[in-house]
């Protein structure tokens, strides 16, 4: 049983909330809390596998509350958090001080969303009860001591993230080195008014420019390129440039922005010079593109089962033989930092 503490100020959100996980038969709430204060209380008397987490409240704010309990008793958090810019930079402070996951929340919108809310909820609280309890993470950047990846080796990065994501993201970018000319392009699951306030967020703690992606937007040498969140980036050739077109095609995708569309867009203008990252995340996003990509020569890591929030993604591709190395996220940024060194010229 995936026992779960819920905290949120409003009364309506609560009972709302607690209906949604009341539907899965292996999901129970151990306690309501109604501010960061009572939360605080209720894990430590509980020690729930999961809590959801409102960001704004009395007494003790989410931030607060959470800060306290990762440094009390380490949980599996998801913040919930407004679908407003203010709420995603909550949201992008949350994920900094350890929480899991972050959902967006419309109170509006609760009742005439219930379904796709609730399925979503469920989907991160299992993935969350699953995976190990989070730990503190480990500093400083690992070089390889192999020599299968250097400078001039790739013409593109695309990078896949989902749950547990950003912090790891912040991690290997900001070893990108400044003078890059390596184009970089990341997916990563989250609402348009998040993977925008995280743009914003590594843009000011890069080396190299990073921008939010918008349709028809050049992918430019040196630069980090956000996919923004609801919509899937698909890479496009245009002349010797790449471009993109932004939309929710194909019809079925489950995950935006979609992994297997950025990779499988990218095998089909890039080809073999692109090297593919897996993250931390749930679900199998990415293998069908990753499988592309291998066919047309490229080269695909995944981040190690250990350092994973939850090791749903990078277990997909490991597992169908698609990953050329499973590496921590120190050993990833220090592949960046090789991959992207202006030091060396393109190698044919």
């Amino acid at each position: 049983m995936i026992r779960v503490l819920v905290c949120d100020d409003s009364a309506f959100m609560r009972r709302a909330i607690c209906s949604m996980l009341a539907t899965d038969p292996k999901v129970t709430v151990v306690d309501t809390a109604k501010n960061g204060r009572e939360a605080v209380e209720l894990a430590r008397k509980h020690c729930p596998d999961v809590i959801t987490m409102d960001v704004e409240m009395p007494e003790m704010d989410g931030l607060t509350a959470l800060r306290t309990i990762m440094a009390e008793c380490p949980t599996q958090v998801i913040m919930l958090s407004s679908l407003t810019t203010a709420g995603s930079r909550a949201a992008m402070q949350a994920l900094r001080l350890g929480a899991a996951d972050v959902l967006a929340k419309d109170q509006s919108q609760v009742s005439t969303k219930i379904m796709s809310l609730q399925e979503d909820l469920l989907m991160r609280v299992h993935a969350l009860a699953d995976s190990k309890p989070p730990t503190a993470s480990h500093s400083g950047v690992r070089r390889l001591e192999s020599s299968k990846f250097r400078a001039g080796q790739f013409d593109l990065v695309v990078i896949a993230s989902s749950t547990g994501g950003p912090p790891v993201l912040e991690n290997i970018l900001t070893h990108v080195p400044a003078g890059s000319r390596i184009p970089i392009v990341v997916a990563q699951h989250m609402p348009a008014v998040f993977t925008k306030s995280m743009a914003d967020r590594l843009n000011e703690h890069c080396a190299v420019p990073v921008r939010h992606l918008e349709d028809k937007m050049p992918i430019e040498p040196g630069v980090v390129h956000i996919a923004p969140g609801g919509t899937n980036t698909h890479l496009r050739k245009a002349g010797s440039r790449l471009t993109v077109h932004v939309s929710r095609d194909p019809e079925g995708t489950i995950y935006f922005p979609s992994a297997n569309v950025l990779f499988q867009t990218a095998a089909e203008v890039v080809g073999r010079r692109t090297l593919a990252i897996v993250l931390t995340g749930m679900g199998d996003d990415g293998v069908r593109g990753a499988r592309t990509l291998v066919e047309a020569g490229g080269t695909v890591l995944a981040q190690s089962a250990e350092t994973c929030v939850v090791y749903g993604m990078p277990k997909a591709v490991t597992q169908s033989a698609l990953a050329m190395e499973s590496l921590s996220p120190e050993e990833l940024a220090g592949v960046l930092a090789s991959v992207a060194s202006p030091a060396a010229m393109r190698v044919a």
